[in-house]
């Protein structure tokens, strides 16, 4: 078994929040899952082709794998024990959708045109392959804050020890160094919340807006964004989970949103964070910000550790099992490779 910590299995999920992202979701056209599982190996090296030109400007790429994808292409591996599709939730006056999504690429840097060199190369390689469902493009507003004016991802663990804990599964030997990754696209009705006195905004999410600070618990509402969200386990310790929010909009269509991507090595942690939300709790005190956003896709995704994405075949076959536990990391390098090139198909595409 490789004694390799999370972090050095992992995809580049951690970090400090960038200015720039594009979000591509994606469908796999069927007959093509094998090739594109073998292609996957490949978007490192496209990653690693396009970051270089400017390297400071530390662009990085995520791929996640949806549920009905993995029963497709990886049949032949366990399934992720928490991998499943994206479970719509129907509320009392809210719901969250469930929207189609075989594969997710987050892009990040702080540069958007590396961004968007990388997504080019990336539908220039996956070509005749798949279909984009989703495209978002998010920007830094101001000082790291939504379009409806608040500082967003205050409460995010902190690193580097904390968002570790909440982002990499570190207790399956076989996908150590994974993740759980759920997408959603929020729409904001910018007219109605800006008609909303600054003090109802700042009851509404539990925060104050210009100096970000957390409302005393005597004056939090229990529908506010901040109080069901915050969640613990039976012990009393807090679950958390890593949010890569950002905004993005279109002013000409009168488009203003939130991209809500969220990290989780449980991704019940995440799951019970909307059921509050919609469904509320207790039952009927759903969110109050869904009032004025409204999710319009729903998407959840395996992140694999990164040696599965270059060779998974070396994920299918326990070759050790000690005690019931299947051994299947120990072909994975200590930095997390597989000792074995990328771009296998360099240039095919």
């Amino acid at each position: 078994m490789s004694e390799a910590r999370p972090q050095e299995l992992a995809q580049p999920i951690l970090g400090v929040p960038v200015p720039a992202a594009i979000f591509l979701t994606v469908t796999v056209r069927p007959g093509a899952e094998q090739e594109v599982r073998e292609s996957l190996a490949d978007v490192p090296g496209l990653k690693r082709s396009v970051g270089f030109r400017i390297p400071e400007a530390g662009l990085s790429c995520v791929v996640g794998i949806g549920s009905r994808f993995w029963d497709r292409a990886y049949a032949d591996l366990p399934k992720p024990r928490n991998l499943h599709p994206f479970i719509p939730l129907t509320g009392p006056v809210h719901s969250a959708v469930s929207t189609p999504g075989d594969l997710f690429f987050h892009l990040r840097a702080t540069q958007i045109d590396l961004c968007f060199e990388l997504a080019h190369q990336l539908m220039r390689h996956f070509e005749g392959l798949v279909d984009v469902v989703d495209e978002v493009h998010g920007f830094r507003y101001f000082d790291q804050r939504d379009l409806l004016g608040f500082v967003d991802g205050t409460e995010n663990p902190d690193p580097p020890v904390d968002d570790i804990a909440a982002a990499l599964v570190a207790d399956d030997p076989l996908y150590n160094g994974s993740s759980y990754l759920v997408v959603q696209k929020y729409l904001h009705d910018l007219t109605a919340w800006d008609a909303l006195p600054v003090e109802q905004q700042e009851q509404a999410i539990g925060r104050t807006k210009l100096s970000d600070i957390e409302l005393p618990e005597d004056q939090m509402p229990s529908n506010s964004h901040v109080a069901l969200n915050d969640i613990s386990d039976e012990d009393g310790n807090d679950r958390q989970i890593v949010r890569d929010n950002l905004p993005f909009g279109r002013v000409g269509d009168a488009e203003f949103g939130t991209y809500f991507i969220s990290y989780a090595a449980d991704v019940t942690a995440t799951e019970q964070m909307l059921t509050n939300m919609f469904m509320g709790n207790p039952p009927g005190n759903y969110d109050r910000i869904l009032d004025f956003s409204t999710a319009t896709t729903g998407c959840l995704f395996f992140v694999p550790p990164i040696g599965l994405l270059d060779d998974p075949d070396a994920y299918a076959a326990p070759e050790d099992v000690d005690d019931g536990t299947v051994n299947s990391t120990s072909s994975l390098q200590a930095d997390g490779s597989l000792g074995i090139g990328s771009l296998k198909r360099s240039g095919s595409k």
